[in-house]
């Protein structure tokens, strides 16, 4: 990085650790934190979406819609989540990769599944095995967004469904009796009134997907706790211009401070959003509000 770390033999002290700080692997580090910001902010709005769809389908009066989406919410709020993030990456690959084979390998003559192994075209493999690396990678991300966004959308669900249970029911019959349909009284009155209820526990829902990030690395994604690890563990000079014992305690220390300092940040967001949505409201918030300006 800097013109003065030709010679790491030559360095001490600060310059070393400058030096030290800029490798290609440090860089890695780096990115692999963007990656970890990135797969917040798409995984959060797409595990609402499964979440918004799972409660309006738990609550729907098309009874196998309704069982679907209570069946949803209630396996994958019943299994670990490990166990989720392990099985859906294999379940959803070998899918696409299935529906892949179906339409470019019409004629195939085996089995795709052969004991064991699960065996299809080469044209029908995801990603191609001639494509290049970052290919590989972002379609590991993808599939990475895609667990988490469907595991914590049922937590979600279950969420948004009490939230939508909390809003008086008087206000609801209030629309119908001004003439408004089911679907208008849903998308007018229960949905804008929903958000109030279901902000504590969509926060807290947001603090355990943070913290659930270095499962990344189980989804075959490097994330910071990937190469904090790697980064800490000693390092002897043979093997790396810069030699250094067991620092892992203090690249862990890092990502403690990292973690505290996002979900601070995140609550102070949070409060913030919760004090816009029950101003003038006939919640416990709202009231608070009132008694703070009396």
């Amino acid at each position: 990085m800097f013109s003065y770390c030709a010679d790491p033999a030559t360095l001490e002290g600060f310059t070393w650790l400058s030096c030290y700080l800029t490798t290609g692997k440090h860089m890695n580090l780096y990115y692999s934190l963007g990656t970890v910001l990135l797969l917040l902010a798409i995984t959060a709005p797409a595990a609402l979406a499964f979440g918004f769809g799972g409660a309006a389908s738990a609550r729907s009066n098309f009874a196998p819609l309704r069982w679907f989406g209570k069946t949803y919410i209630a396996i994958v709020r019943g299994v670990p989540d490990i166990a989720f993030f392990l099985f859906f990456v294999i379940a959803l690959d070998q899918g696409f990769e299935y529906v892949r084979h179906r339409i470019k390998c019409p004629d195939w003559p085996d089995a795709v599944r052969q004991g064991n192994d699960f065996v299809v075209c080469a044209q029908a493999k995801l990603p191609l095995g001639n494509a290049p690396q970052w290919i590989h990678e972002t379609y590991g991300f993808f599939l990475a967004v895609l667990t988490f966004a469907i595991v914590f959308g049922a937590f979600a669900a279950n969420v948004l469904y009490g939230a939508m249970r909390a809003v008086p029911r008087g206000q609801i019959e209030t629309g119908e009796a001004y003439g408004m349909s089911r679907r208008q009284t849903f998308w007018r009155i229960l949905v804008p009134q929903m958000w109030v209820y279901a902000l504590p526990g969509l926060s807290n829902l947001w603090m355990v997907l943070i913290k659930a990030t270095p499962l990344l690395f189980l989804l075959g994604v490097e994330d910071i706790v990937y190469w904090s690890r790697e980064l800490g563990g000693s390092k002897t000079p043979q093997f790396t211009d810069y030699p250094h014992p067991d620092w892992r305690m203090w690249y862990f220390f890092g990502l403690l401070v990292f973690y505290l300092c996002f979900t601070r940040v995140s609550e102070v967001v949070l409060d913030r959003i919760m004090a816009r949505l029950t101003k003038g409201q006939a919640t416990s918030g709202g009231e608070a509000q009132r008694k703070a300006a009396a």
